[in-house]
């Protein structure tokens, strides 16, 4: 019910955004808000904690290092891409950031030993990817929309791999460390306002969406996020990856009357299938006595 529940906040948060656009937002207001209130939900649930957010300098200047790449750039991108390109196809695209974590992974070394079956999940994932965008035909969804979508599913990779090592496992205690990564992003994002445009009066469906956006599909899911991990271990948890398209791709089209042709569809499918191949890993046989 958990992983349900986050699989549904978490896929959801592309439709809000083009409800959001589609009401009179734009993309720099749509990431200050949703940073903001997602800040604000962590905060409370920090505090309720008794878990304190860093003091040391270092660690908020690797915060804001985190904060850009993995909450400010993709939140932007996602908003700069959902006016060009459906709410389903944008959940779809985000479901490559696996492939771009063992890309990066394979280019600064930190992948070695690649096997043939990962391999082949990479090469499979992105060409599911290449028969989504279908460049070759005159109605493709090559655009500059979708390149910022597949930009924003490169920065959350980056922000993994830096996290990864320059963030966790150094004593601060998760649920603040996440609130304050967010308290970075609200502030990067807020220094970028002047320059999204002027409020041209969003009207409520727009601020109902936002306010979700924020409060659900950020602050409650970085909270489940960590409870599964916590509770049922990284694994169950990167298995809601999985449900991210689907959910977005159901909500789409029920919800916004998304259509979705085959070659969509199947693209999604191939995507999904080279990641899961992805993170195919060998076991070694427990020896015997």
């Amino acid at each position: 019910m958990r992983m349900a529940t986050l699989a549904l906040l978490w896929g959801s948060a592309f439709l809000w955004i083009k409800l959001a656009l589609n009401n009179g937002l734009t993309p720099v207001q749509i990431t200050a808000a949703r940073s903001a209130l997602g800040a604000l939900v962590l905060l409370a649930l920090a505090r309720a904690a008794r878990q304190r957010l860093p003091r040391d300098r270092g660690t908020w200047a690797r915060l804001t290092v985190a904060a850009f790449f993995c909450n400010a750039l993709p939140f932007f991108l996602f908003g700069a891409g959902e006016q060009s390109v459906d709410s389903g196809v944008a959940g779809v695209l985000n479901a490559t950031t696996p492939l771009w974590s063992l890309l990066i992974g394979l280019v600064v070394g930190t992948e070695r030993g690649l096997s043939p079956v990962r391999l082949a999940g990479l090469l499979l994932g992105f060409a599911g990817t290449l028969l989504i965008f279908a460049p070759w035909q005159e109605r493709g969804l090559m655009s500059w929309g979708a390149l910022a979508l597949l930009g924003a599913a490169a920065s959350y990779a980056i922000a993994f791999a830096y996290m990864d090592r320059r963030l966790t496992g150094r004593g601060t205690a998760p649920l603040a460390l996440s609130a304050a990564q967010l308290i970075a992003a609200t502030g990067l994002s807020f220094l970028a306002l002047p320059a999204g445009g002027a409020l041209a009066g969003p009207r409520p469906l727009g601020v109902l969406a936002l306010v979700v956006l924020g409060v659900c599909s950020t602050g409650v899911t970085f909270y489940l996020s960590y409870r599964l991990i916590a509770d049922e271990g990284a694994t169950s948890a990167a298995t809601v990856g999985y449900l991210l398209p689907v959910v977005s791709v159901a909500l789409g089209a029920i919800v916004l009357d998304e259509a979705l042709g085959p070659r969509v569809l199947a693209g999604m499918v191939v995507v999904l299938v080279g990641v899961a191949m992805t993170r195919h890993t060998t076991r070694t046989p427990a020896p015997t006595t």
